[in-house]
């Protein structure tokens, strides 16, 4: 009789690396079609308030520490291989809570796939523009800073580790 703990083990392990690795395909895909498609700062508009572009983020997200001098590149690389690892483990401890594997497996598919481009590149490379008048007072021309499908699955799944302990905490 399986515990619930070693149902969270190596075998359950699969299912979530098979999902991160979706996300990884689809990351690089996405970038490997803009990589040919675009030169760099080029825009296509798509809707008024949506642009295909690309540009190269030497740093981490909105650019931090972009112009760093190049170190920035190796530190988020390593930063990202540690927490694949600690991912990695806590999935093999807790694959069997399903929202909380989700949001694991997503954050874990798109820090690969920004780490294969700083690996590859040396920097991410961004294609998704989202611009809206409001935003205005807070980025130039009311242009979001431009992300892709890694950033996608990070972001949903530091919102679904959000949701998730904010359940776990009200059951209490």
């Amino acid at each position: 009789m399986a515990t619930k703990k070693a149902a969270g083990g190596a075998a359950g392990l699969w299912p979530w690396l098979g999902i991160a690795l979706i996300i990884i395909l689809l990351d690089q895909i996405t970038k490997v079609v803009v990589i040919g498609a675009f030169n760099l700062y080029d825009s296509r508009e798509v809707t008024s308030w949506f642009n295909l572009v690309r540009v190269h983020n030497h740093g981490a997200a909105f650019s931090f520490l972009a112009n760093a001098g190049g170190w920035q590149r190796w530190f988020f690389t390593g930063l990202g291989v540690v927490a694949v690892g600690f991912i990695v483990w806590m999935l093999r401890q807790h694959g069997q809570q399903k929202r909380f594997a989700w949001a694991l497996t997503l954050v874990m598919g798109g820090a690969v796939g920004n780490v294969i481009d700083r690996l590859i590149h040396g920097y991410v490379v961004d294609f998704l523009d989202f611009h809206w008048a409001f935003l205005a007072p807070m980025f130039p021309g009311g242009h979001f800073p431009a992300f892709n499908i890694a950033d996608v699955a990070i972001s949903l799944g530091a919102a679904l580790l959000i949701l998730d302990e904010i359940i776990r905490v009200r059951r209490g």
